[in-house]
């Protein structure tokens, strides 16, 4: 979810956007497999009768939170005694909503948990009701006096980087009434996303296909990324061309529905006085437009590197061309299973360059009731950590296979509960919570350490390939393509910006030229193929699914300063965990030594790429 910190300090609900980062180990092995969440959400609430205790508790005391309107420039005092009363109640509101989401998500058939969900949002929607007022006070109050406030009372200290953020985007806060406008306007501007979800869903005819091992699979989205990997190579055109004639025949009706959101974006920057979408979504997190301009730039440039993968994976499936449906299958398999044990062993004996203290925190973490591992009926899907709360330890939801990629799943999701863990013993509540901006890079930075290390571990040519494949198969989803979507959602947003009709056709033409750039003139390329840009549902959530690029892109660079450094790249990076929200994404990183608006950082990703290709092309 992307929300400033203006919208956050408005509902008095700092915490809450950004506790779920789109959040004894064999005791939970055993715990699952007998049917059973294998956590223990007793540490948030002791039970449902006293979840429902504090609820109608914080419902009596948020109305009470209106009286303050009008007092924050009494004094210093009156302003932290109001600001701390806000923070308390985001505080236990945080916890109460934590407890109920993670139910729900135990088993999503069971009415009263989904019911008990939905009034913990209630609760948060109540709180923003009450402290909507926030923002633009301080804003009227004006640089100088709140300056001299927290000044005067160190108990403001805390508070000081979210009323300076408010401050900062003072011309772009609006009157309480027309904030209160703005945010009545949020369900209607997120129709073209529930629209689009419908549509794709339910509503475009879907093709069922017969594949040569004789499984029949239905093309809907979830079908196609089973069936796209199929190692039968007529079987996985046939997917391919199927699937996508299925959205390009709704390609007029998703056009209009996209380019309605994005004039939806539009009218929200113009109303906030931003020049563009983009401008307010960076604003937002105060993040310079060069870190995204750098990103697709260098991207581009590192085009060759991901041309020679293509080449290297055509060699390696042994085809005699390669086409876009020859992204997905293995490019060599892998039967080695692994045991819960073995993933938090391995995942423990990959940190081993974070140091000793890092190591111990882990494995202490990683043996306590705070996961639910494996699927089972009735569970949420997907893998997630969720902090818990600023006073509760994280939580894991996690569906973990028994291969590879569940390995790397637990180690991902560990590396968000050690980025929480270290920011919430570092910083109080109020700054614990890091920006989405550096919400992937302790994560995806397990990944590389987990990777360089069963690369290196490998007995065999085959094993060795299989690792290294799975590290360029990163690269490739991760910073290129990600690129790629980020390339094309700046330039519907460039095109709506200056006044271009905008339509799907135009859009598939559009993309289909991103494809063929990106993937090089040897990956043949079906015009039907073009409508992929209609299946990516992150083009509704604004300017988003940059920073995945971007966290690979960082996790990358630290990962590999760490890895060939000393104490002093170790800590400069942990440093950076440790800082948690107390400043913004970009800034954090800059002081870890890693400015994200140079070229620096997407050139060494693109040379640790090249790098692994060397590998792997000398095997074979």
């Amino acid at each position: 979810m992307d929300v400033s910190r203006r919208e956050l300090l408005a509902t008095g609900a700092l915490a809450t956007a950004l506790s779920s980062v789109p959040v004894g180990a064999l005791a939970q092995g055993a715990a699952a497999t007998a049917g059973g969440a294998a956590w223990d959400l007793t540490d948030l609430f002791p039970n449902d009768a006293a979840w429902e205790t504090e609820r109608q508790a914080l419902m009596n005391a948020i109305p009470a939170l209106k009286r303050h309107q009008g007092t924050l420039g009494r004094s210093a005092a009156t302003m932290r005694s109001v600001l701390q009363e806000q923070s308390d109640i985001s505080r236990r509101t945080l916890r109460l909503f934590t407890y109920a989401s993670l139910k729900a998500d135990e088993d999503v058939r069971i009415a009263p948990n989904q019911e008990r969900k939905s009034k913990a949002q209630d609760v948060f929607t109540a709180l923003g009701e009450a402290t909507a007022w926030t923002s633009p006070e301080i804003v009227a109050l004006g640089a100088a006096k709140v300056n001299a406030f927290i000044a005067a009372d160190r108990g403001l200290d805390k508070f000081a980087f979210q009323l300076r953020d408010t401050l900062r985007t003072a011309e772009h806060t609006l009157s309480p009434s027309e904030e209160a406008l703005l945010a009545a306007a949020g369900s209607p501007l997120a129709g073209p996303s529930d629209i689009r979800d419908q549509l794709a869903a339910s509503d475009i005819p879907r093709p069922t296909v017969k594949l040569s091992e004789g499984r029949e699979i239905r093309l809907d989205d979830q079908g196609y990324t089973i069936a796209r990997g199929a190692l039968n190579r007529d079987d996985r055109k046939m997917v391919f061309d199927k699937f996508w004639a299925s959205y390009k025949g709704f390609e007029n009706s998703l056009g209009t529905v996209l380019a309605t959101k994005v004039n939806g974006d539009k009218f929200i920057a113009k109303a906030r006085k931003y020049d563009s979408a983009l401008q307010a979504a960076l604003d937002s997190s105060n993040l310079p437009e060069a870190v995204y301009r750098s990103l697709i730039a260098e991207a581009n440039r590192g085009l060759p590197v991901l041309h020679r993968y293509f080449e290297l994976r055509r060699r390696m499936l042994g085809l005699p061309d390669i086409g876009y449906w020859d992204i997905y299958p293995p490019l060599v398999k892998s039967d080695r299973s692994y045991s819960l044990a073995e993933m938090r062993q391995l995942t423990l004996e990959s940190l081993k360059p974070l140091g000793e203290e890092y190591g111990r925190i882990f494995a202490d973490a990683s043996s306590k009731r705070w996961m639910d591992p494996f699927p089972r009926p009735g569970k949420a899907s997907g893998a997630y950590m969720n902090s818990g709360g600023y006073d509760v330890h994280p939580y894991l939801l996690l569906n973990l296979s028994d291969k590879y990629d569940g390995l790397t799943t637990y180690s991902h999701e560990w590396g968000h509960a050690m980025h929480t863990l270290l920011a919430k013993a570092a910083q109080p509540f109020e700054t614990a919570y890091y920006p989405t901006f550096t919400a992937e890079v302790a994560s995806t930075a397990h990944e590389v350490f987990l990777s360089n290390m069963m690369v290196e571990r490998a007995r065999t040519k085959e094993e060795k390939l299989f690792y290294l494949g799975q590290a360029m198969e990163n690269y490739r989803g991760t910073f290129f393509r990600q690129s790629m979507f980020a390339e094309f959602q700046l330039a519907i947003n460039d095109m709506a910006n200056k006044g271009e009709a905008l339509s799907g056709e135009k859009m598939s033409a559009l993309y289909y030229d991103l494809l063929k750039r990106y993937h090089g003139p040897r990956v043949r390329m079906e015009p039907a193929y073009a409508a992929e840009w209609a299946y990516i549902p992150h083009f509704y959530n604004g300017f988003y699914v940059w920073q995945y690029a971007t966290s690979i892109t960082a996790a990358n660079y630290f990962a590999q300063k760490v890895m060939s450094g000393g104490a002093a790249e170790r800590d400069r990076y942990l440093a950076v965990l440790r800082a948690g929200g107390s400043d913004f994404g970009y800034n954090l990183l800059k002081k870890g030594g890693l400015d994200m608006a140079t070229a620096e950082p997407y050139r060494l990703l693109v040379d640790s790429f090249s790098k692994v290709l060397d590998q792997a092309e000398a095997l074979i």
